[in-house]
């Protein structure tokens, strides 16, 4: 029997399909986290074979240890994975020190990790990238901005998602930035004008994508309807052509193999160094899915079930599961502490026949993906950009 580690299975919540799909498909599931058994939906607990609490998932040799008395209770472990971007170091590692062959092991986390290498991948794959620096001293920092011109971009080089993402717009940006960084490495970049625009797939092991899906996240509307924090996306399951060919290009240019990623374009809004309105340009590599509820809305859009294709891909390389329509699930989520034209009842009832999902976003997840969410299919992009207007466009007057 294949043996299949899953670690952290209850976060995020919507990750127990993914363990339930593998054991459906005859996998021996074992769950590594750091939360009670107690605490666990019975969904995840009907999902596992076994189940091995750590106190916390941050101290590496409790963790070791647990895969290792795991591989002595079932023997050697053919694969092991979080799905997660905050973990994929931990994954890797484990892998390298228990041989398990299925995935990134140590010597492969540079190029997927760090933001300054991944560039390298992308030119490979003929896409262009932004011009950028290596944040040292204030000086050259400064010299650089002379070359691109304000504003620019300094996030940590290994980050993860948009966390620690400075807009520096002038001198005193810069010297503030100086005076408050952490002690990490950044990467400064040129800024770039554009939406972005994603390429999201399940690769099997010979490096050929099973599913091909993509979101749009609103940032440019959301600039239209509150500066103050809402959310904002959608999933479609029709990509355009560039998109795909840039995605695939990518997944050949990092020798994915036996994956489901997350990989993130620009389209620009207007013409700048980098090309002309409505090019296509490098913003980063994910090696896991896309984050929070994302997997669930491509179902919606495509009608299928990607923790069924996932799980078809790690037992048979394959998948049979087919997409069986093909519409955009659009995510609006709301801050909490702001005031909306509509109320969660209007919103309800002018939607009621279009809406899939509504509630609470995990706490862990808010500071990027607000507080409370509304989700709806649409059998158009506009139609999609509609609803986020409706559903996020705030009162006049806000306390």
């Amino acid at each position: 029997m294949t043996n299949f580690i899953y670690l952290s299975p209850n976060f995020p919540a919507n990750h127990w399909n993914f363990c339930h799909h593998l054991k459906n498909n005859g996998i021996n599931v074992l769950g590594i986290g750091d939360a009670d058994y107690s605490s666990l939906t019975d969904d995840l607990k009907n999902s596992l074979n076994e189940y091995y609490k750590v106190s916390s998932l941050e101290n590496y040799d409790e963790v070791f240890r647990a895969v290792a008395y795991l591989t002595y209770k079932h023997g050697k472990i053919d694969w092991l994975e979080s799905n997660n971007e905050y973990w994929l170091e931990r994954d890797a590692k484990l892998r390298t020190e228990f041989n398990i062959t299925t995935g990134f092991h140590v010597e492969d986390m540079e190029k997927v990790k760090f933001k300054s290498k991944m560039k390298d991948s992308y030119r490979k794959a003929g896409i262009p990238v932004a011009r950028y620096h290596m944040v040292d001293n204030f000086d050259n920092c400064k010299a650089f901005i002379e070359e691109v011109g304000y504003p620019v971009v300094a996030k940590p080089d290994n980050g993860v998602g948009a966390s620690d993402t400075h807009k520096i717009r002038c001198e005193d940006d810069l010297k503030n930035f100086f005076e408050t960084k952490l002690d990490v490495q950044y990467i400064m970049e040129e800024f770039i004008t554009g939406e972005v625009q994603t390429y999201d797939a399940i690769v099997n092991s010979k490096g050929e994508p099973i599913f091909e899906n993509g979101n749009v996240t609103l940032a440019d509307l959301m600039e239209t309807v509150s500066k103050n924090g809402n959310s904002a996306l959608y999933e479609r399951s029709i990509l355009p052509e560039d998109i795909l060919e840039a995605g695939r290009a990518t997944v050949k240019a990092f020798k994915v193999k036996s994956r489901m990623v997350h990989f993130e374009f620009f389209r620009l809004t207007k013409d700048q160094y980098l090309g002309k309105k409505g090019d296509i340009v490098a913003l980063e590599v994910n090696m896991r899915p896309s984050g929070g509820i994302s997997p669930t809305m491509m179902n919606w859009a495509n009608g299928t079930d990607v923790y069924e294709i996932w799980a078809d891909m790690i037992a048979y390389d394959k998948t049979d599961k087919e997409c069986v329509s093909k519409e955009v699930c659009a995510f609006a989520s709301r801050r909490d502490g702001r005031s909306f034209k509509l109320s969660p009842e209007e919103v309800r009832e002018k939607y009621a026949s279009v809406l899939k999902q509504e509630g609470r976003v995990e706490e862990a997840l808010s500071g990027a993906m607000a507080n409370y969410m509304f989700i709806a299919n649409f059998p158009t992009e506009e139609e999609a950009r509609a609803f986020v207007i409706d559903v996020l466009t705030e009162t006049e007057n806000q306390e």
